[in-house]
């Protein structure tokens, strides 16, 4: 690894020290470069590197907000203070850290905030859960600890020691820069929207490196935050989806800051309606019960599509249009009105013109025209090779 870079071995020293300095060692014992960071709220002498102090003082009301007296708060505030301070450092080469669900939760939103290849990994005894609400977009590795991180075993040695000699490899051999040169340009897809992106790559591969994201809720976000990491050169946001998750109480939603990195970052975008036509939810047993009467279709035995309704689409369209008001970079919004998805056309399940008509003129409605922002209907279908010839079209038009 380069000689200014160093694995950040971080965690609360308090309780977990033995755990933390014995993957330190190893990492120490193998070449590694290593900076020892407490996030102990307690108040107990650290003989870490970097002391709970140094750390709670990157909190925006100081370090006073952090060392309160109440747990909750304190973890809370360190957690912000946390990641602030990974935000000052310039010698980060990786982040190893080991802990409950509160360490857990200490630990990856400093690791949300590195770029996206440098090394994360958390050894987390909530591993083998519902990880999402902690590695979120970024590249975290999880490993699951099978027994709590509370001292060293025949069990927490292994599985410590493993952690420590792979994020060994990791900093010690860097990815080689690649070789590609093509500018990157990010796209969404979904099952039903996968003829619009294959056209996509094939009319632009020769001039852009395609980089591909499954619409299903962390996939946008993970586009966005390349673009926030200015690592996008453009988007086409074809699919749009998780919108309908989001608003809905689906299972692959969007935040409420979907289409913020656009606005951020004014780089050029390209968007449509892709699959607007669906709430996804898991099993059919586990759709809502308020939901149990609607146009479902099960899409597999874990999967199951609602059909969204016209005032749902209408209600998407006001959120949609609001949110890309807001970009002040070059923006191309264009409307399929021949359908949304495969299985929005005539004779398949999700076929309903007025829900879609509900949509595309809620866009209307509410979108902002200006020279640089424009909103674009065309009598295709979202698959239709016209259409994603009309995207490319688009994008080149306003790429920089």
């Amino acid at each position: 690894m380069p000689a200014q870079n160093r694995v950040y071995v971080v965690g609360t020293y308090d309780t977990k020290s033995r755990e933390l300095l014995y993957m330190k060692g190893l990492l120490d014992r193998a070449g590694v470069a290593t900076l020892s960071v407490d996030l102990s709220t307690s108040g107990k002498e650290s003989a870490a590197d970097v002391k709970p102090a140094t750390v709670a003082s990157h909190h925006p009301q100081g370090a006073a907000a952090v060392f309160t007296g109440d747990r909750g708060a304190s973890v809370s505030a360190m957690t912000v203070a946390f990641e602030r301070f990974v935000g000052t450092r310039t010698d980060i080469g990786g982040i190893l850290s080991a802990g409950g669900s509160g360490g857990t939760a200490l630990a990856t939103p400093g690791m949300r905030a590195l770029p996206v290849g440098v090394p994360k990994i958390m050894v987390s005894t909530i591993a083998s859960g519902d990880v999402g609400r902690y590695v979120g977009p970024a590249d975290i590795m999880m490993m699951y600890s099978v027994v709590d991180v509370q001292g060293l075993n025949r069990i927490s040695e292994r599985v410590l020691a493993n952690a420590a000699h792979a994020m060994a490899g990791m900093a010690a051999n860097p990815a080689a820069a690649s070789a590609q040169t093509k500018p990157a340009l990010g796209m969404t897809m979904f099952g039903v929207t996968t003829p619009c992106v294959q056209e996509l790559q094939r009319l632009l591969s020769a001039n852009y490196d395609c980089l591909v994201f499954h619409a299903t809720g962390t996939g946008g976000q993970s586009m966005e935050k390349l673009a926030d990491s200015g690592l996008l050169e453009g988007v086409i946001d074809a699919t749009t989806t998780e919108v309908c998750d989001h608003l809905f109480g689906g299972v692959f939603p969007c935040t409420d800051d979907r289409f913020g990195a656009f606005a951020r970052t004014r780089i050029p975008y390209v968007g449509s309606c892709g699959a607007l036509d669906m709430v996804n939810f898991g099993p059919i047993e586990t759709v809502p019960a308020k939901y149990k009467g609607r146009n479902l279709y099960v899409h597999n035995p874990q999967v199951t599509l609602m059909r969204t309704t016209a005032e749902e689409n209408a209600q998407m369209g006001e959120w949609i249009a609001e949110r890309l008001n807001r970009c002040e970079g070059p923006v191309r919004f264009l409307i399929p009105e021949g359908g949304v998805s495969l299985i929005d056309a005539p004779g398949k399940p999700f076929h309903d013109p007025a829900a879609d008509a509900a949509l595309f003129d809620a866009l209307a409605r509410c979108f902002k025209t200006s020279g640089d922002r424009q909103l674009i209907r065309l009598p295709f279908a979202i698959n239709d090779p016209e259409f994603a010839k009309a995207l490319a079209d688009a994008y080149l038009r306003i790429a920089r």
